[in-house]
């Protein structure tokens, strides 16, 4: 079925994000990739503070902001002040969701809390991301993503045994983890609200959304009280699972998930012998020789360039891949082939790589029409256009401060 490339799969829904940094924004962005109508809400004369947080670009934006920021109209408003909230209700009552990552209690100090923004819009769907989520005894603590790769339980299988928890990958992985499933539960409350015209509150602790990753953390130590450690790159329930050197000074990772896989591995090592019947042969031998079967390995990668042995592996069916730095993937022609990296335009800074949507979707294919703009950038466009105010209001509420 060949694509439409003016369809969108939610076009008709607009999202107010009035959140900050990555969670909550992520959601609306990944909701605007798809054709929602995204109004960004800022503080006047301070906006969001990722347009100044990261890595500089040609103009007054960082490189965060104008990738992530990417298809929202930005409008300026501030919410703590009378005439702030009254027009943010007016927007509301013309909006479908809301998305926000205030620590609980704020939106409600401001007279702006679900209850009141439900009496402009019934069918209202909110996204509500803090650390520790709505309720709870530490509902009120602030709350950031390397908190929540630490109190989700993350942090500390991150590393050697023998040394200190390190971050695992990303401290923002709990962010853009909130983004998704927060993305995930706005579509779940949208087809609710279409089915009965209700409208619902999605809450999510950003520590949450680490915690639900864990695989088999749980039912394991509830089940034989096993806690599992840090095992620097090697993997439970599986082995020779890890990375390995190479030759040329680079890494290679090798996934042995099986016997079966092992034992091809084995061929290609010259030593079928240790794999069958031999010594290493079942994954509860291997388990139990964990850094013999490793250390095997290593010196075999050892004596081969990185390029050689991913031929030799995927020639021999054991799954490998290269441990890539960013630079590598840029050069790489299965992200080529995949479009991973979007070169998008933009006529402040010319062309801007960025990554690319994802999921793929064949009849309503994800856009990226523009990159975050400006602070305050579409006043005129929102409160002149969808909510009719003149110039000379709009003019008066920005002498104000209002906007």
């Amino acid at each position: 079925m060949p694509k439409n490339e003016n369809a969108s799969a939610v076009e008709g829904i607009r999202v107010l994000d009035i959140a900050t940094f990555v969670a909550s924004p992520f959601c609306a962005t990944l909701l605007g990739e798809f054709g929602a109508d995204v109004v960004k809400i800022e503080l006047p004369g301070l906006g969001d503070p990722v347009r100044k947080f990261g890595s500089a670009s040609e103009c007054d934006e960082r490189l965060l902001w104008l990738s992530e920021s990417r298809n929202k109209r930005c409008v300026t408003l501030d919410l703590r002040k009378a005439e702030g909230a009254e027009l943010f209700k007016q927007l509301v009552a013309k909006s479908d969701v809301v998305c926000e990552n205030f620590q609980p209690g704020t939106l409600e100090k401001w007279g702006v809390g679900y209850e009141v923004l439900k009496e402009a819009n019934p069918q209202l769907v909110m996204l509500r991301v803090s650390g520790y989520g709505q309720t709870g005894p530490y509902k009120n603590r602030p709350g950031f993503g390397r908190i929540a790769n630490a109190f989700g339980g993350i942090s500390f299988l991150a590393g050697y045994p023998d040394r200190a928890p390190v971050t695992p990958g990303s401290a923002t992985l709990p962010d853009y983890l909130a983004g998704l499933f927060g993305a995930y539960g706005v579509l779940l409350a949208l087809r609710h609200r279409d089915r009965t015209g209700e409208g619902q509150i999605i809450d999510i602790g950003l520590y949450e959304t680490i915690f639900r990753i864990l695989d088999e953390l749980v039912p394991a130590y509830d089940k034989h009280g096993y806690v599992r450690q840090r095992m620097g790159p090697g993997t439970v329930n599986v082995v020779p699972h890890s990375h390995y050197p190479t030759r040329d000074g680079r890494w290679i990772a090798i996934a042995c998930t099986s016997d079966k896989i092992f034992e091809r591995l084995a061929n290609l090592m010259g030593c079928p012998e240790v794999a069958g019947n031999g010594k290493y042969g079942s994954f509860a031998k291997r388990d139990a020789n964990r850094e013999a079967v490793d250390q095997m390995v290593a010196d075999w990668t050892s004596l081969h360039d990185r390029a050689e042995l991913l031929q030799l592996c995927e020639e021999g069916q054991v799954p490998c891949g290269p441990v890539y730095a960013i630079d590598e993937i840029f050069d790489d022609p299965q992200y080529a082939a995949r479009e991973n990296i979007l070169r998008a335009h933009d006529e402040r800074i010319g062309d801007l790589a960025i990554p690319n949507i994802v999921p793929r979707l064949t009849g309503t294919p994800g856009k990226v029409k523009w990159l975050g703009r400006g602070l305050g950038e579409h006043n005129k466009e929102i409160y002149g256009g969808l909510l009719g105010l003149s110039d000379e209001r709009i003019q008066e509420l920005a002498q104000r401060g209002v906007i």
